[in-house]
């Protein structure tokens, strides 16, 4: 079986805004209200996170679950990673996920400013400085034969896509505008030339695109 790059469960609003404008320590998603974008998700019995029992199943408790289904690496960008801009200052930021991180494989932070790798629990952060290409290549060397999961943020899967790189993609479009902020798309239209689609609207609000290579 071929490796792909997937993206999963990746949120959009309704306008294609994957996130808000000003991303700080304290609103990673910047203006984007993430109550409002991800609810549908949180709301699933399959939800990583989740501390109490129950939860919604159908459609979307099974697009969650399917999240880390034969992943064996992820990629991300830096701005996924954390706030900062520019070299780092220190390296005591570790990410927003705490002591144990919901990837458990090894992951490959996108960045212009590159910095020692590090493991918390079962999972390795490495910080790259290449293409999307070559970071693709260490990643699935990483992922020993499974899938590589693409994590975003917008502009890094903007990039994945424009070198014609991605295998499948789940987009879910949350029925919240936002305005501005960092778009993955004017219209999910705009990718139709090199993928199928299905469409397909959930009882919860969001419609789940689901994208796979012609």
């Amino acid at each position: 079986m071929p490796q792909l790059l997937r993206v999963q469960n990746f949120n959009v609003s309704s306008d294609g805004y994957g996130a808000g404008e000003n991303q700080s320590l304290e609103r990673p998603f910047g203006d984007a209200d993430p109550g409002e974008m991800f609810s549908w998700a949180g709301a699933t019995a399959s939800w990583p996170m989740r501390t109490d029992p129950g939860g919604s199943r159908g459609l979307d408790d099974y697009l969650t679950r399917d999240y880390d289904r034969n992943i064996g690496a992820e990629i991300m960008g830096r701005n996924k990673f954390g706030p900062q801009r520019g070299p780092w200052q220190d390296h005591e930021w570790q990410g927003w996920w705490g002591a144990e991180p919901p990837f458990r494989t090894p992951v490959f932070v996108m960045t212009h400013h590159e910095r020692p790798s590090f493991t918390l629990s079962d999972t390795t952060f490495h910080f790259v400085a290449g293409d999307p290409a070559t970071v693709l290549g260490q990643a699935r060397e990483a992922a020993q034969g499974k899938d590589v999961r693409l994590g975003g943020g917008p502009t890094t899967i903007r990039q994945f896509l424009d070198a014609d790189l991605v295998d499948t993609m789940h987009i879910a479009v949350s029925p919240v505008k936002l305005g501005a902020g960092v778009r993955l798309w004017e219209s999910p239209d705009e990718l139709l030339d090199r993928f199928h689609v299905d469409v397909v609207p959930s009882p919860s609000g969001v419609t789940h695109h689901l994208f796979w290579r012609k």
